[in-house]
């Protein structure tokens, strides 16, 4: 292999690996940025390693053994070894415990999904809300502050600062990074959703970029949620959460056309979704059902999911359901984009001029002035009122503040039909 495929596996393994890298290694060495450092420099040493004796059978074990070695070479190099020493010989009641032993076996010590434990300490109440969802997302999703900044409708800058702080705060509150149990775990529970939620959306509809969808943050937020529905089996919305998740991830292989453009919903080949994961959604959402959770957030949103999964054709699409759900979900969870999305549920139901008007009052809202999924609603409510030089207008305006390549090139294919 030349060495320029090697570095460019290299860079693609250290992707798919580095959420787990940095969750192994924080949960040692308790600090979130020198985990970041250790991976870092684990990558450094595989791009110096591999071009000489061959990518690893197990790169990600390779990654994260280079990772350990220089987390231990570090304790022994530091002051830090003598308090680690101190600290262990007190909790052990064993002065002569060697330090770097007993940090080479809990890194080695599989105390349930380091991922998930990561993720419950982001989300630990000593953050805001906000902090808890940002820092996740960069940890756990690898998503730039660009990218997190387009899913809170926030600016790059305060994003940067949201995890900084973040950090120093999780550092100065000497915290472990594990699954929690009993009520803290309730407590964070749901912010662990949300955090869950937002990846798995960024997987779902990427907000920068040349792909539209990014299938491994999906998967990674499935996996999440169903180690987490084994964590929490009682928890209704838990389960509404994976239930949601697994029927929107049944449809990715319909969402997009080979050239990568975006292929709306009402226009997908319904054959092309997946029927596992519609039927593993499905029985998520009874589950929820049953645990009296129908009318929690994430059970709602799955119950329209759903409505698409169950109609065999677009035009069987029961929209007047989807619409009274949304009204619903309005209530429970108050919200821009769910006022948005039920505009749009409403001009389905009873036409383009219903939606027109909920559309009207969003825009005086001024929230969504910036998000470019409003005017692209808009410009399709006007197209099928056959006001087609408004609509191209606003088709024009959705692309011009989307940051994704192939969305961009979808609306602006959009408002060329319009003046056609």
């Amino acid at each position: 292999m030349a060495a320029t495929e090697i570095h460019q596996t290299i860079e693609t393994v250290f992707r798919i690996e580095q959420a787990r890298l940095i969750a192994g290694l924080v949960r040692m060495v308790r600090d979130v940025n020198l985990a970041e450092d250790l991976a870092q420099d684990a990558l450094v040493a595989a791009l110096s390693e591999w071009p000489k004796t061959g990518v690893p059978k197990n790169p990600g074990a390779w990654l994260m053994a280079a990772g350990k070695r220089r987390a231990i070479d570090g304790f022994r190099r530091s002051k830090m070894l003598a308090r680690k020493h101190a600290e262990i010989g007190r909790d052990l009641g064993d002065e002569g415990v060697d330090p770097v032993a007993d940090i080479e076996a809990a890194m080695d010590d599989d105390l349930g999904d380091e991922l998930l434990g990561l993720i419950f300490t982001a989300c630990h109440p000593v953050l805001s809300p906000e902090a808890r969802a940002t820092l996740t997302l960069r940890l756990i999703g690898g998503l730039t502050t660009d990218e997190i900044a387009r899913a809170f409708l926030s600016s790059e800058a305060t994003i940067a600062q949201r995890i900084v702080r973040a950090k120093k705060t999780l550092g100065k509150a000497g915290l472990t990074y594990e699954v929690p149990r009993g009520p803290d775990r309730k407590e964070r529970l749901a912010s662990v959703l949300e955090v869950i939620y937002l990846i798995f959306n960024e997987g779902y509809a990427a907000t920068a970029g040349e792909d539209l969808i990014r299938p491994a943050l999906c998967a990674e937020a499935q996996r999440l949620g169903r180690i987490l529905a084994g964590l929490a089996p009682g928890e209704p919305e838990v389960f509404g959460l994976l239930a949601l998740m697994e029927i929107q991830a049944s449809r990715l292989n319909a969402r997009t056309a080979p050239d990568g453009s975006p292929v709306p919903l009402t226009e997908q080949n319904r054959a092309h979704w997946d029927q596992l994961l519609i039927r593993r959604g499905l029985a998520a959402l009874e589950r929820a059902e049953a645990l009296g959770g129908a009318g929690g957030p994430y059970a709602l949103q799955a119950a329209l999911a759903a409505c698409h999964a169950r109609a065999r054709k677009a035009e069987e699409t029961d929209w007047q359901r989807i619409a009274g759900l949304y009204d619903e979900l309005r209530a429970v969870m108050p919200s821009p984009v769910v006022d948005l999305n039920r505009a749009v549920a409403h001009s389905m139901a009873f036409g383009p001029r219903a939606g027109l008007a909920l559309l009207n009052e969003i825009e005086q809202a001024g929230a969504l002035r910036d998000y470019a999924l409003l005017p692209a609603a808009k410009g399709d409510f006007l197209f099928r009122t056959g006001r087609l030089t408004e609509a191209g207008a606003e088709f024009e305006r959705a692309a011009a503040l989307t940051r994704n390549a192939r969305e961009k090139a979808f609306l602006l294919g959009r408002a060329a039909a319009c003046g056609g």
